[in-house]
């Protein structure tokens, strides 16, 4: 049920959103030129390397110059790279992953290698599922760059301020999954994005924290 779930909420999403995401690409190629996409690799299912389809905010070679941790300060994020991130626009094409299998609507973030590489025993129960475009831990952190600015080292303070938490979110949905709960992130992920304040998130946010 899932997999027919994400094979129809993909499709149906491409569809509908073609014309914003042509709309984007234009304006990723006006401002910097191609490629329009960021292809990095992620782990996915079972430890397999696939690579992500995501808008490109960065400059070109921007992995060249800097770690896989960006804070929303970062000067490799281009002018239209900080509208995407704002809303989240930039996740968009990972529905091309869910077509064709690579990742869930909703799932554990995919991670590089370099950090799953550091997973206890326990933590490699996350790569048991597809990972996804959302998850408890993406509605608790929904705007990851934002904690992580003014950061003289991006990645250190992701390890120690953001993986945690992060890590102990993603097993508990790999314990707890279910179809409602699908829903429910979905619709507490929207919501994230348009009111970040709002009560429902706040709640999430508190109770994270008492559990790290």
């Amino acid at each position: 049920m899932k997999r027919f779930f994400d094979i129809l909420c993909s499709l149906a999403g491409i569809l509908i959103l073609s014309p914003v995401l042509l709309s984007i690409a234009v304006k990723i190629m006006a401002e910097d030129g191609r490629p329009v996409f960021y292809r990095g690799e992620r782990v996915g299912l079972d430890g397999r390397i696939f690579r992500i389809f995501k808008f490109r905010t960065m400059v070109l070679d921007a992995d060249k110059v800097g770690g896989p941790s960006t804070s929303g300060d970062d000067p490799r994020i281009t002018e239209t790279g900080n509208l995407l991130r704002k809303f989240k626009l930039d996740e968009l094409p990972q529905l091309i992953n869910v077509l064709i299998g690579d990742m869930s609507i909703v799932g554990p973030r995919p991670e590089v290698k370099r950090y799953t590489d550091l997973y206890t025993a326990e933590e490699k129960a996350i790569l048991s599922v597809r990972p996804g475009i959302t998850d408890w831990a993406s509605i608790w952190n929904s705007d990851e760059g934002a904690i992580l600015a003014g950061a003289k080292d991006p990645d250190k303070a992701y390890e120690e301020l953001i993986r945690p938490t992060k890590l102990k979110m993603q097993l508990r949905y790999v314990r707890q999954q279910s179809f409602l709960t699908d829903l429910k992130i979905i619709f507490l992920t929207a919501l994230a994005i348009l009111r970040p304040e709002s009560e429902a998130i706040r709640q999430i946010r508190r109770q994270s924290s008492s559990r790290s």
